[in-house]
C-alpha cells in the first residue's frame, strides 16, 4: 500500500489490540505519524486451549458472563483493524486508560483496582465525566474471579450503568478482543437505530452478587455519545478505551 513509518507488533495478552489502538494514537499525538493502522488477530489454537483448562477456567458451554450459571470462558477467533487518522471523522478516540498493577500472574486484583484507575484515566483524558458515558463493554470473560473484580471497579466508579460483555456472542478472542469490541462500539456509536446487546438470555440467571451494576437484561436503545471499552490480561495489564460519535462539542 505504499507505507511507511514505525511498525512493530504488541503481544500483552488480552490487552494486545486494545494496547495497538493507543499506541497508534501516541504515534500520532507525538507527531512521528500523521495517521496509523492498529489491529489485532488471534487464531483458535492448542496451545491457549490447553493452558485455559490447566486453570480450570474452560467452559463446556457456551460463556455466560456474569450469570449465576457461569462456568468459564470459551474461546473464539477473530480480527480486526482500525485506521486513526488526524483528519475530522463522525467517530473519535475520546480518551484512555492503561494500567499494569502486576497483582498476580493469572488472577485479577479482587477489587479490580487496576481497572478502575484506567477507567479513570480515560474519563480524565477524555474531560468526561461518568455520567456522560452511554454504555460500557464490559472485559466479561464469565470467570468467578474477573467478573467479580470488573464487576466491583464499575460498580464503584459508576455506581449502575448500561453494561454488558459481548464475550457471550463471540467467545474470547484473547489478544484480538480488543480490536473487535473497539469496532463493535465504533459500528453501535455509527447507526442511530442502535440496539446495545443485553447480557442474558433468562433475567432469571444474573448473579444477585452484581444486583445493582446496570446489566441490561433486554436490548436496549443507546441514549449518548460516548462508550466505554475494558480489557483486562494477565499480569495485572489493563485498558479502558472512551469511543465517541461527534457531536459537535
Amino acid at each position: 500500500m505504499g507505507l511507511s513509518g514505525p511498525a512493530y507488533t504488541i503481544s500483552t495478552a488480552c490487552t494486545s489490540s486494545a494496547r495497538s489502538i493507543i499506541s497508534g494514537a501516541r504515534l500520532i499525538q507525538s507527531g512521528m505519524a500523521d495517521a496509523a493502522i492498529v489491529g489485532g488477530a488471534d487464531s483458535l489454537a492448542k496451545l491457549p486451549i490447553h493452558g485455559f483448562t490447566s486453570l480450570e477456567v474452560m467452559s463446556r458451554q457456551k460463556c455466560r458472563p456474569f450469570s449465576s450459571k457461569r462456568a468459564g470462558i470459551t474461546i473464539g477467533e477473530g480480527a480486526g483493524v482500525l485506521v486513526l487518522s488526524k483528519e475530522p471523522s463522525n467517530l473519535v478516540l475520546a480518551g484512555w486508560g492503561e494500567t499494569s498493577d502486576a497483582y498476580h500472574i493469572s488472577s485479577p486484583h479482587p477489587q479490580g483496582a487496576g481497572i478502575e484507575t484506567a477507567m479513570r484515566e480515560a474519563l480524565a483524558m477524555a474531560q468526561l465525566q461518568t455520567s456522560d458515558i452511554a454504555y460500557v463493554n464490559l472485559h466479561g470473560t464469565a470467570t468467578r474471579l474477573n467478573d467479580s473484580a470488573e464487576g466491583a471497579a464499575v460498580r464503584n466508579l459508576f455506581g449502575s450503568v448500561r453494561c454488558s460483555s459481548t464475550k457471550n456472542l463471540t467467545g474470547h478472542t484473547l489478544g484480538a478482543a480488543g480490536i473487535t469490541e473497539a469496532a463493535l462500539l465504533c459500528a453501535l456509536l455509527d447507526n442511530p437505530q442502535t440496539v446495545l446487546p443485553s447480557q442474558f438470555e433468562d433475567k432469571s440467571e444474573m448473579d444477585e452478587a452484581f444486583s445493582g451494576l446496570g446489566l441490561l437484561q433486554n436490548p436496549t436503545k443507546l441514549r449518548g455519545h460516548y462508550m466505554m471499552s475494558n480489557n483486562i490480561a494477565f499480569g495485572g495489564n489493563n485498558t479502558s478505551l472512551i469511543l465517541g460519535h461527534y457531536d459537535g462539542k
